[in-house]
């Protein structure tokens, strides 16, 4: 078992805190000179005009400033367009990408916790575990993403790396295909079936108080107060403020679980500088959690009853991550616009784990415990502008970024000891075999540094009517890799140039056609010490992407169609003992979805997946043409919210969700069977004692179905057992 990926957190009270206070300190710094040196009157409300024919993407008014969201659909569950990286915030109808960003209203209103409730509304998307641990991790047209790999306000490398808690999100950015250059190579290299970028909530200009309070059907309570402000003559300065707890029980037996999230949010709006703030400090413990399942057996495994809990008692993981962010953007000329931005995470993990190792003659595990600490720092600057020349506009961008990760990390393992998935003994704590590196002190054990700079330019012709990108990022990856004694094992330096290529047709208002050629890219892997070759560097993983679509507009509702083929280099060790990148994975897919608000009262978010994905030039009968692991062949799901016209306030949700089959193994022996499950909810919107108030009742799960959710990884996550959540909301 590898000793680097299952990582988790330490608690280091002394360190923690002096990394926040100097977070705070900065960004209250950052604030008291413009506070004073700025006040302006605020930017103008931006005005919608929808009745030019012309793409917005060319457009210069205010609304399409780096920082404004974009406007949603009908009811509020997902917007119109997102963080599109170097492009920055843009409506999706003007991009050559495929993107969906759901929203905080949908958030709250389905009571989802982490970023796998929200993303389980997309039909593109699934979520398994981590490498034996509890990090979150998402399946997009069937290629996996780590959530080392995620970014927080358009920045790699800052975001809590195993689990993103909800409550202090306003926009999910989910971009379904390879986006190397949309925002440079992701740290961890697995974005490459597409990206996920989460934007921090900020103070509307409308006050806000509201306290939720929650509780779950296992016993779980807790509890969320959301405060924002706006200060000044103009409402230049504001405050967003976001704190919220919880404890409990899951529905999965003896699995407890604890959050704490706190998140600051601070911002200027002046005339032409604009400033942002951002703190953000989580908090995990995770006691007695299900873990996934191993299997060397020649057959698969029955899923235990769906409340089952195979764990051992005395495995936990804790997850404590502190981040800040600051960023400045300027308009310095009409049309043109300067921004940089940077932010820091200090993470601690602590865990010790027990997975289940399923075989021929039993079932077994041992203990990993491993304490991991990472220090990451991420910087973006650019300008965006738009000009004329002759009949062709242009909007173009120019970029660089940095992004460092120093990751430190130390493990003890004991020997194998009997246990089973269906009536699981409880063992004593297994006392130390193996041991590597430092338990109270970790030291380096990978260190990556990445540094790219972008450029593009969109042509418009025929008045915006036929849009034409053309980019490209040159990225360097630096790459090293620590023993636990301290010894460097690897050195990694390349890099490559990632090309773009997009066009986006308006036939009318309300649709676009559009096609991109675009490439993910990734550190090429070491030789392992098994390979005649141990040590040696392969080139970047360079994954090529072709995409054609259509999207639809009409404000209240949307919809998307899209083909896409994504080429991925497959390293394996050959006949020869070699280490070599010589085979491809390929997927080739369409994806339909629908989104928004087709009817008053009706509210719809469903779509569906095909994915044909296929192992190509393996050098290995048992492998050639068989499908990869993980990958289902098709997925869809179908949510719909109805608001009762007898009684008004009440809305009753649903949500089907549909997996097929997926293979265990690259020879296609072993698999798990299609599944579904059906979640169903309602809220009711009142007022009592003269404030807004809204109950909310949902059950995920309902026919608390057993089942295997995903084999992505080469592993068995379970999927979770009924579960019942209530929730209220006053504002004040």
């Amino acid at each position: 078992m590898s000793v680097s990926r299952p990582s988790h957190p330490q608690a280091a009270p002394a360190k923690a805190t002096l990394h926040r206070a100097t977070i705070l300190a900065a960004i209250a710094i950052a604030f008291s000179a413009p506070a004073g040196a700025f006040a302006q009157a605020a930017d103008p409300a931006p005005g919608a005009d929808n009745t030019l024919p012309t793409v917005k993407v060319q457009a210069s008014s205010v609304a399409e400033l780096p920082g404004d969201l974009q406007p949603t659909f009908g009811g509020g569950q997902v917007a119109r367009g997102g963080d599109f990286g170097v492009f920055g915030q843009q409506k999706n109808i003007d991009m050559p990408f495929s993107m969906t960003t759901y929203t905080a209203k949908l958030i709250q209103d389905q009571q989802a916790r982490t970023l796998a409730d929200v993303l389980a509304n997309d039909p593109s998307v699934r979520t398994a575990y981590g490498y034996g641990n509890f990090a979150q991790v998402f399946v997009i047209r069937g290629f996996q993403l780590y959530g080392d790999d995620i970014s927080l306000n358009g920045l790699y490398g800052i975001t809590p790396r195993q689990m993103v808690n909800t409550e202090a999100l306003e926009r999910v950015d989910v971009l379904k295909g390879a986006n190397a250059f949309l925002g440079g190579a992701s740290p961890a290299s697995s974005a490459i079936g597409g990206g996920i970028n989460v934007q921090l909530k900020r103070a509307d200009d409308k006050p806000l108080t509201s306290v939720t309070l929650e509780a779950s059907g296992s016993g779980e309570i807790g509890a969320h107060v959301d405060v924002g402000r706006r200060f000044g003559s103009e409402g230049q300065f504001g405050i967003r403020v976001n704190q919220a707890n919880r404890d409990g029980e899951t529905s999965v037996n003896d699995e407890h679980r604890r959050d704490n999230t706190t998140a600051v949010a601070l911002d200027w709006r002046g005339e032409k500088l604009r400033l942002y703030g951002d703190f953000l400090y989580q908090r995990q413990r995770v006691n007695g959690g299900r873990p996934t399942v191993f299997v060397t057996a020649d057959t698969m495994p029955t899923p235990p009853s769906a409340t089952h809990n195979y764990a051992q008692d005395w495995t936990n993981t804790s997850l404590e991550d502190t981040v800040g962010i600051l960023r400045a953007e300027y308009d310095f000329a009409p049309n043109w616009t300067a921004y940089i931005a940077g932010g820091v995470r200090h993470t601690n993990e602590f865990g010790d784990y027990a997975s289940p190792y399923y075989g021929n003659a039993g079932t077994t595990a041992s203990r990993l415990t491993v304490p991991h600490q990472e220090d990451a720092s991420s910087a973006t600057a650019g300008v965006r502008g738009r000009f004329n020349t002759g009949p062709v506009s242009h909007f173009v961008t120019a970029g660089a970024s940095i992004v460092r990760v120093d990751a430190q990390s130390a493990y003890t393992m004991s020997g194998s000891f009997d246990t089973s998935l269906y009536n699981t003994p409880q063992v004593a704590v297994p006392p130390t075999l193996y041991a590597g590196g430092n338990m109270a002190d970790p030291q380096t054990t990978s260190l990556t540094l990445m540094r790219s700079v972008a450029v593009s330019d969109t042509l418009g012709f025929l008045h915006d009517r036929v849009l034409f990108t053309v980019g490209a990022r040159h990225q360097s990856i630096l790459s090293n890799n620590y023993s636990y004694t301290g010894t460097q094992t690897a050195n990694y330096n390349e890099s490559v140039t990632s090309p773009l290529f997009g066009l986006v047709l308006r036939p009318t208002q309300n649709i676009s056609v559009f096609a991109n050629r675009t490439e993910a890219l990734g550190a090429g892997q070491i030789a392992p010490s098994y390979a005649a070759n141990f040590g040696e560097a392969l080139p970047p993983q360079r994954s090529k992407q072709y995409e054609v679509g259509a999207k639809y507009d009409n404000g209240k509702y949307g919809a998307s169609l899209a083909a896409f083929q994504i080429d991925k280099p497959q390293t394996f060790t050959n006949s020869a003992n070699v280490f070599v990148s010589d085979g491809t994975e390929r997927h080739r897919g369409i994806e339909a979805s629908v989104f928004g608000e087709p009817y008053k009262g009706v509210r719809l978010i469903a779509g569906a997946t095909y994915i044909n994905a296929t192992q190509m030039d393996t050098s290995d009968a048992s492998t050639e043409g068989k499908r990869p692991i993980g990958v289902p062949s098709f997925i869809f799901n179908v949510g719909a919210e109805y608001d009762v016209p007898m009684l008004t306030g009440l809305t009753v949700t649903a949500r089907w969700t549909h997996t097929g089959p997926q293979y265990l193994n690259t020879t296609n022996t072993l698999s798990i069977p299609t599944w579904d499950t059906v979640d169903l909810g309602a809220r009711y919107a009142t007022v009592l004692f003269g404030k807004p108030t809204t109950f909310r009742a949902s059950v995920l799960n309902v026919a608390n179905k057993s089942y295997w959710a995903s084999t992505s990884g080469g592993y068995l996550t379970q999927g979770k057992p009924r579960t019942f959540l209530m929730s209220m909301t006053t504002d004040f």
